[in-house]
């Protein structure tokens, strides 16, 4: 998938990325285009864990509304526990690329399987290691992962949800 191009934004709450997905919901984005990771360290709003269903998430925690949202309108759900990171939470299609990135073995200088899987996306490493930071300090990374006139469209959209940070990635 390294071919295609990519637009990342961070977003300081669920909230926020929430609105966002729903924003390029509404605009008729193909939603198995998306892809979301975060984490929630607000001390009332843990999520406990989950479990996939077929098609039906379910999730215990003040954010289970968040995620099961979330996991009902991307491709692909999970909870990763990544060394430096913590336990994350991945929606979307980035949840094969980290699998894929844990199954290979891949190791890319002192990037966790999540930094690798952003990385052979064709991230650039700095940017790699800027969205790991927001993750670390509870942010949201909304990645849109497609063609050019896919991404552009994406970053348009995004642009109006003013996310705290939004690159394009080609």
């Amino acid at each position: 998938m390294s071919n295609q191009n990519s637009v990342v934004g961070i977003y300081k709450t669920h909230t926020e990325a929430e609105a966002s997905v729903k924003e390029l919901q509404k605009s008729g984005f193909d939603m198995k285009k998306l892809s979301v990771v975060g984490k929630d360290y607000q001390t009332d709003e843990h999520v406990v864990g989950y479990y996939n269903t077929g098609d039906r998430m379910k999730v215990w925690g003040k954010t289970g509304a968040f995620w099961g949202g979330l996991w009902g309108l991307l491709f692909g759900s999970a909870f990763f526990w990544i060394p430096g990171l913590g336990p994350i939470l991945v929606a979307g299609p980035l949840v094969s690329w980290i699998v894929g990135a844990l199954e290979g073995a891949v190791v890319v200088g002192g990037l966790s399987a999540l930094g690798a899987a952003l990385y052979s996306l064709g991230l650039p490493k700095d940017s790699v290691l800027q969205y790991e930071t927001a993750l670390k300090a509870g942010k949201f990374v909304l990645i849109v992962h497609g063609s050019m006139d896919d991404t552009t469209k994406a970053k348009e959209i995004l642009n109006r949800t003013k996310p705290e940070t939004l690159e394009q990635h080609k």
